[in-house]
């Protein structure tokens, strides 16, 4: 007996759900690999960590997009909640940004730690984002993504308390990982 096949979705069909009413702007989703994944809730602390990396990043000569879609392929949009994007004069209003505009990600998970190192860094690793940073907010940590391939980010680092970084994209922009945790 065959297994049943599995319907994956394309960029372009999800858009036309969305379009159609079959998905709602109540729907937090997105797509991953052709699947729709239910996105968790935000909640207080996980909102104010976005906020708090918002201001940190003002004044950067970058597009700051929270929570926004991302078109990585054919088959993913994911809506990470912090893009620092390059700049573009109609600011992604004619079309999503793709990982040649992405300078930095940022993610911020407390329930979705597992599926964010499991699933999304690995998939934007493979599509060639340059830097991806995880804030941890359950381990009071944030792991830093650098040198992406097929196989997933080569260098990667963990940041507590006083450590200290700056995005590849800005060098002279420093911060510690207490300044990112709040």
């Amino acid at each position: 007996m065959a297994e049943p096949l599995k319907r994956l979705f394309t960029v372009s069909e999800y858009h036309s759900m969305a379009e159609t009413g079959i998905l709602s702007e109540d729907d937090r989703v997105e797509l991953i690999e052709g699947e729709i994944y239910r996105m968790a809730p935000i909640g207080s602390r996980h909102a104010g960590c976005v906020n708090r990396l918002v201001h940190l990043f003002q004044g950067l000569k970058a597009i700051l997009s929270p929570q926004n879609p991302l078109q990585l392929d054919d088959h993913s949009e994911p809506e990470p909640d912090l893009a620092l994007l390059r700049h573009r004069e109609d600011f992604y209003a004619t079309a999503h940004p793709t990982p040649e505009d992405v300078l930095l990600l940022v993610e911020v998970a407390d329930t979705s730690i597992g599926f964010d190192r499991r699933v999304k860094i690995p998939l934007y690793a493979r599509n060639g984002i340059p830097e991806v940073w995880l804030v941890d907010l359950v381990q009071g940590a944030v792991d830093i993504h650098r040198q992406p391939s097929l196989s997933g980010y080569r260098d990667v680092r963990r940041l507590r308390n006083d450590d200290r970084i700056s995005p590849l994209a800005f060098p002279r922009l420093e911060h510690s990982a207490s300044d990112i945790l709040g």
